[in-house]
């Protein structure tokens, strides 16, 4: 890869940017300064270093977004602010998407990644991926709810979801539940509920595959995984 693309690419500055501070002798290549920007490195070989800071090259990002209301799940939008905007430049710079979607009005986990194989994996149909949401229910959810989440659903448009592992944490006017679902068919819990005659007022995703929200992310926070994470969601993915 050429070494001004590799410093703009970790955020080091455009490629003109890149190439004053290659001018100005404040790039070494295995201790040695440079000054050309097309010179050919090898990333996983080659030590980088600018200004004294070692270089360290990623090809991916894997970040787990906290999502709030009021953000839409896109890279970008017109009218709405969207969970990319959220992020700090030195990530963005990346060109990351969110791995499927939230509603506008659901808050809690999203995968923001650069990695297209996985997202694509992750989504698939049959790798039958589990996502688990909390909810409050407008109505009193039951044993007989459970039953039929069990079973599956026919949404409004006649499909027939997957069965759902549906749990009640608490019953009565407003009802708290948590639900695991293996799809991700557009508004597919609220519509779940809509087909047993009860309505979604707060959804939240818990968790995606092997992975949970981490608790200390405030809404609108987000951090990059670990190794460990990824590793995780790659095993998933197989």
């Amino acid at each position: 890869m050429r070494l001004d693309k590799l410093l703009a690419n970790m955020g080091f500055g455009s490629r003109k940017e890149v190439r004053q501070l290659l001018k100005k002798g404040a790039v070494q290549v295995n201790s040695e300064q440079v000054k050309d920007p097309a010179l050919h490195v090898d990333p996983e070989k080659d030590e980088v270093t600018i200004l004294g800071e070692r270089v360290v090259y990623k090809e991916f990002i894997y970040l787990m977004l906290n999502k709030p209301q009021g953000v839409i799940s896109a890279t970008e939008d017109d009218r709405d602010r969207t969970v990319i905007d959220l992020l700090d430049g030195e990530h963005r710079y990346f060109e990351p998407f969110p791995v499927g979607r939230l509603d506008k009005d659901t808050e809690g986990f999203l995968l923001i990644t650069n990695d297209g194989k996985l997202a694509h994996e992750l989504l698939s149909p049959k790798k039958e991926v589990p996502k688990t949401y909390y909810a409050h229910i407008d109505g009193k959810v039951d044993e007989t709810d459970i039953e039929k989440f069990a079973e599956g659903l026919t949404l409004d448009d006649g499909y027939f979801t997957k069965p759902g592992q549906l749990r009640v944490l608490h019953s009565g006017e407003t009802s708290e539940i948590e639900l695991t679902i293996t799809e991700g068919k557009f508004h597919q819990v609220k519509r779940m509920f809509e087909a047993v005659g009860k309505r979604v007022v707060y959804l939240k995703r818990l968790s995606m595959g092997p992975l949970e929200l981490d608790d200390s992310l405030r809404l609108g926070e987000y951090r990059e995984l670990t190794d460990e994470e990824v590793a995780m969601l790659h095993h998933e993915k197989g």
